[in-house]
């Protein structure tokens, strides 16, 4: 897509200036508080050491009617939604704070791209079943997972007997979760280190947040009151709330809740990731490139603001190449790194071939291509 005709009309000079107001020239955010706590690196709020300094879970959860509403997503940092066979979206839920969550779920099956999602948070990657193109990345020596069962040639220890059961209240095959307990239980079956690794923390983790008396405003941004990324079944939308400077995210209808607090999910930043694409056969599966770079959306505060996003060093010739699995950064129009506000983020993945499903405030896919 464009970028002239994506933002078309805005000065590019008043957004690159207002992409990143900050009241003040922010500084790099502290790692360390005091007193035993950190600086989250999936929310850049302070958290006790021992939440922010081990690596979290990346959890597949169902997003399916049937399915809904979820357990203990709420507890989530970051949600990543990216389509799956079918029109369908599947979430992958990254958590580090899930201690007194007594339920997590459903976990349903592995899709080859979350795989890149889970290792760049340095995650534990949580799934149960796979799709037969996801084992040649999920028998990686450096994908650390736990998996809820065997198949397709799976390397598989057994530890989805310690880590997942069935519940009563959801049916086959919505009924499986995962707690706490458990997964302490299959990261010892397994032998998993939960330290984050060396070069991680030396580059203060994932993400660029704000300090903590600043809040990004994107004020020449262009309105994003509503976000719709366009997805055909579950019709997602996030409809901004001034009072609380965060997003409400609704689907099939409603509010998505949170199962075990019956409270609507609410997300401080939204990216929107625009992936090229290709079918691996005619049942739909779907061949997401997550490491070619491309555009996007950075959305706060009731504004957006049109992105690029790369990894350094990806190789297109090579899929599994340590690069593709580093961090993805997302750029403004400068060539500066955003920063996002401080709290939890949604990403969404989106077809490239759809960009024009997606709609940010008033304005249409469509509309924003087409001026000029």
């Amino acid at each position: 897509m464009n970028r002239k005709k994506f933002f078309a009309g805005i000065s590019l000079a008043a957004m690159l200036l207002g992409s990143m107001v900050m009241g003040a020239q922010a500084a790099e955010t502290e790692t360390s508080g005091e007193d035993g706590w950190v600086r989250s690196y999936l929310t850049g709020k302070l958290v006790p050491e021992s939440i922010g300094r081990t690596i979290p879970i990346a959890v597949m959860i169902n997003n399916i009617a049937d399915a809904l509403p979820q357990s203990g997503i709420s507890n989530a940092a970051i949600v990543y939604e990216a389509p799956v066979e079918g029109s369908i979206t599947r979430l992958m839920a990254i958590m580090e704070d899930y201690q007194d969550v007594e339920r997590i779920g459903s976990v349903r099956s592995c899709r080859e791209y979350y795989v890149y999602f889970a290792r760049e948070f340095e995650a534990i990657y949580m799934h149960y079943g796979h799709a037969v193109y996801a084992t040649g990345v999920l028998n990686l020596e450096d994908t650390v997972r736990l998996s809820g069962m065997a198949d397709y040639d799976l390397v598989y220890e057994g530890e989805g007997d310690v880590t997942y059961y069935r519940s009563d209240d959801f049916v086959s095959p919505h009924n499986v979760f995962t707690n706490y307990s458990l997964i302490q239980a299959g990261i010892a079956y397994k032998g998993i280190s939960t330290d984050y690794s060396e070069e991680y923390v030396e580059n203060d983790g994932h993400y660029q947040f704000a300090d903590d008396d600043v809040i990004i405003t994107l004020d020449e941004g262009v309105d994003a009151l509503t976000v719709k990324p366009g997805y055909s079944y579950n019709y997602p939308s996030f409809v901004y709330d001034a009072e609380t400077g965060t997003y409400t995210r609704y689907q099939l209808g409603s509010e998505q809740i949170d199962y075990l607090t019956g409270k609507a999910l609410t997300y401080d930043n939204i990216l929107i990731q625009y992936c090229s694409w290709t079918k691996w056969d005619d049942n739909g599966y779907l061949d997401i490139n997550v490491y070619a770079g491309g555009e996007g959306v950075y959305i706060t505060k009731g504004k957006a603001i049109p992105v690029t996003w790369s990894k350094e060093g990806a190789d297109l010739e090579n899929a599994y190449a340590d690069a593709n699995f580093g961090v993805t950064h997302y750029y403004d129009l400068n060539g500066e790194e955003i920063t996002l506000n401080q709290g939890k983020t949604w990403v969404c993945i989106v077809l490239d071939s759809d960009m024009d499903s997606v709609t940010i405030g008033d304005m249409t896919g469509e509309e924003l291509a087409n001026l000029s």
